[in-house]
């Protein structure tokens, strides 16, 4: 493990059953996080951000899922660790909030009472005390009223206090690392600012690391340290955010910044990237973008390209990525 890292992920694969054969969602991932930054994961719907998570939490069922590779945290390694030892790894190490929040909340449970729940499990705090903790942990993310709201059940909450009582109960449990799948998708473009500033705020606070896991490229370049760029279950390319943004060299990569609007390209149509991704029961061989690649040339479709650096802290698996290095506005 790398001496300054605070999580190590190395050749992380994850499959599942179906009947149609071996589902590959994630494949020979790996990634490296130090304490104190942040990391966003972008890339379409089914390219394996969310599995990623689930891995690192342990909350993925081991019967029906296989997962392979090393997942090492603070020198833990928690790939293989028993399912009573696993349960109890998160907590003051690691938390996550959700995409969904309604989902994920209790709903015949009151917002304050699941925080104070996880004061009293994980910190032995008495009843008193872990309510007013938790009215503290509501005012700190900024719901209103917090001693009022502290009964109301999460359907009498909107979506972006729901989800700030999600960051509430993983902030309770002070972790190194939270993270975040999608935190900001159901909500409205107003409320996703404030979350995403909640989140920057918190982090800076703390001190503890963000694992952001999204397909918004705007989000990912106001927030991010670095960024990692997945496709069909691999890590396509990696580097910070203006790396990425301003000297992409991966064509998926490239495809999803030119599919942005821009002020300056009124009037222009936008240009998709083509075709779908593959079946994760059924990924090409060689690159697997190959079949969507303006680029793609016959060694694509026959030897798969290695994540390799191209300069420092960047890099690709791109057979041709070094003649993808002209800048961008």
């Amino acid at each position: 493990m790398s001496a300054e890292a605070l999580l190590e992920v190395r050749d992380l694969s994850v499959e599942f059953a179906s009947r149609h054969g071996a589902l590959k969602a994630v494949r020979s991932t790996s990634f490296t996080m130090r304490a104190g930054e942040t990391l966003a994961v972008l890339g379409e719907s089914g390219s394996g951000k969310s599995v990623t998570a689930m891995s690192i939490m342990g909350l993925l069922d081991p019967v029906r899922s296989r997962t392979s590779g090393s997942i090492t945290f603070e020198g833990t390694e928690l790939v293989g660790l028993s399912r009573a030892r696993r349960r109890r790894f998160p907590g003051r190490n690691i938390a996550m909030i959700f995409q969904d929040a309604l989902a994920a909340l209790n709903p015949v449970q009151t917002v304050g009472s699941q925080i104070s729940e996880v004061l009293r499990v994980h910190q032995g705090a008495s009843h008193g005390a872990a309510k007013a903790q938790a009215i503290e942990y509501m005012d700190r993310v900024r719901i209103p009223a917090a001693a009022q709201r502290y009964s109301s059940y999460p359907h009498q909450l909107s979506g972006g206090m729901r989800q700030r009582v999600m960051i509430a109960i993983a902030l309770a449990l002070q972790p190194k690392l939270l993270i975040a799948d999608e935190p900001t998708t159901a909500l409205d473009v107003t409320v996703q600012a404030q979350i995403m500033q909640l989140l920057t705020e918190l982090r800076r606070e703390t001190g503890m690391a963000l694992l952001f896991i999204t397909h918004d490229l705007g989000v990912s370049a106001e927030v991010a340290d670095r960024i990692a760029v997945m496709y069909a279950g691999r890590i396509v390319e990696t580097g910070t955010a203006a790396e990425v943004y301003l000297h992409s060299r991966h064509p998926y990569t490239r495809g999803l910044l030119d599919s942005i609007p821009r002020a300056a390209q009124k009037g222009q149509r936008l240009t998709p990237i083509v075709g779908s991704p593959p079946p994760l029961t059924a990924i090409p061989r060689g690159c697997s973008f190959h079949p969507r690649c303006p680029r793609a040339a016959e060694v694509c479709t026959t030897d798969r390209p290695e994540l390799r650096e191209i300069s420092a802290a960047h890099c690709s698996a791109c057979h041709f990525a070094e003649e993808l290095a002209d800048a961008r506005g």
